[in-house]
């Protein structure tokens, strides 16, 4: 199959993905641009999620005012070389990362850092809610479970749906991210100030 290099090109803009990757995706994909994509995506979360063990020593700060100077946000957001850390691809990321805390007021970074008092008085309060109910123990469980996981996908960043994009979520954006820079990034710690409230737990 002949790949031209017009859509190889096209392919590497959509995805940020390398030229030899893209034509094996192409080929893949029968020449199918959406369906390339899609091959790239997977591969490059299953490369992403290779890398999440590696260490992050480097990075930056994203700070964020909003307009009427009343919300302020802090992101640290970790990656392993400087090289990295100065690329458009990471800059972006933390730059969007300021903006989905503004924005979204999330209280942690992901469910494990949820204190275990937290998740268990919102799992305590769900069964309560529940307790007349006469449902089957296993139906209520199940209810739990999926009260929590929305629990954690309002108030855990990485969980949160995407502002830009809802039908992704915040640790989607940063599996994509690794896929393009080619290394581990961990966001660290955030912190949100809106003026007049006072610390969040």
């Amino acid at each position: 199959m002949d790949l031209n290099a017009k859509a190889v090109f096209e392919l590497r803009t959509l995805t940020g993905a390398g030229v030899m990757d893209c034509k094996k995706a192409l080929a893949e994909a029968g020449g199918n641009l959406e369906k390339a994509c899609e091959i790239l995506r997977r591969k490059g979360i299953e490369t992403a999620t290779k890398k999440q063990s590696r260490t992050t020593r480097d990075g930056l700060i994203g700070a964020y005012v909003h307009t009427d100077g009343k919300i302020g946000v802090l992101v640290e957001v970790n990656c392993e070389t400087d090289f990295v850390a100065r690329t458009d691809e990471f800059k972006s990321l933390v730059k969007e990362l300021t903006l989905q805390v503004a924005a979204q007021a999330p209280r942690w970074v992901s469910p494990d850092d949820v204190p275990e008092e937290i998740k268990k008085r919102e799992e305590e309060l769900y069964w309560q809610q529940l307790a007349e109910s006469g449902k089957p123990e296993a139906v209520k469980q199940k209810i739990v479970e999926g009260k929590m996981k929305k629990f954690f996908e309002e108030n855990c960043l990485l969980e949160q749906e995407y502002i830009r994009e809802p039908e992704k979520k915040v640790k989607d954006l940063l599996v994509e991210t690794i896929a393009k820079v080619g290394e581990n990034i961990v966001v660290k710690r955030f912190v949100r100030f809106k003026l007049g409230e006072g610390d969040n737990e």
